[in-house]
């Protein structure tokens, strides 16, 4: 990946003819284009642990649904301990879910907005000493049903799986999950913990994103080897 200029946002390097983005295209639809599937308005993207991509992903699937689908789409940053959203976007931490749950602050008054009219987002906010203790059931649930009446899609960057219990918090009020597994790095009994542990909600589990693919796939399962950088043809 390009380098990201500390005053650029990754909406800055949003290709929509990429492969990448055809594969996020891909996911959107299995969430919510399938016959009978069930509507998922508000979707909780986490991994098992720190470094896997989760905030890329769920940021790139947030564009995606913004650019592609003209849905209003809302993110959130609720990994209160190591929030990323707001670097991602070039935008600032404060005023933010935080906020939300320790002041009070109305869900409607911290919404910022970017240059893709489709996409706002909600920033951790203020860091805490103890952000767990901010974690109810009920804040939550006031949040997430106050943001359903104004956007079409939610997605909810958590933190990772094993390290707190935050996620599952968070799944009780959400619609559906995400697990982002990043290949080649990931244990597999670290992933087999993580599926146990989102064993109780499993009827949630949309589906898993499985990132890093490029490194360590063979060349013939790569994009380049069928050449998939499809772009149009320009005239001359």
């Amino acid at each position: 990946m390009v380098k990201k200029d500390k005053n650029l946002s990754l909406i800055d390097y949003f290709d929509p003819e990429s492969p990448e983005s055809t594969e996020f295209r891909r996911v959107l639809y299995n969430l919510n284009g399938i016959p009978g599937g069930g509507a998922k308005k508000a979707v909780l993207v986490t991994s098992a642990m720190l470094s896997e991509g989760k905030s890329v992903i769920s940021s790139y699937l947030a564009l995606t649904s913004a650019y592609f689908k003209s849905r209003k789409t809302l993110l959130m940053d609720f990994d209160l301990r190591r929030p990323m959203i707001h670097n991602l976007f070039s935008v600032p931490l404060a005023n933010g879910i935080s906020d939300i749950l320790a002041k009070g602050v109305a869900s409607r008054n911290m919404i910022k907005k970017t240059s893709n009219d489709n996409l706002d987002l909600l920033t951790a906010g203020q860091t805490m000493p103890n952000p767990s203790e901010l974690f109810n059931g009920p804040a939550i649930h006031r949040i997430i049903e106050e943001m359903k009446f104004y956007y079409d899609l939610i997605l909810v960057d958590s933190p990772p799986l094993l390290p707190v219990m935050d996620p599952m918090i968070l799944l009780e009020e959400l619609d559906g999950a995400i697990l982002v597994i990043k290949a080649g790095s990931t244990q597999r009994d670290i992933v087999a913990r993580a599926r146990d542990l989102l064993e109780p909600q499993k009827d949630k589990i949309a589906g898993v994103v499985i990132n890093n693919l490029d490194q360590t796939l063979p060349y013939h399962y790569n994009y380049d080897y069928y050449g998939y950088n499809y772009k149009p043809i320009q005239k001359k």
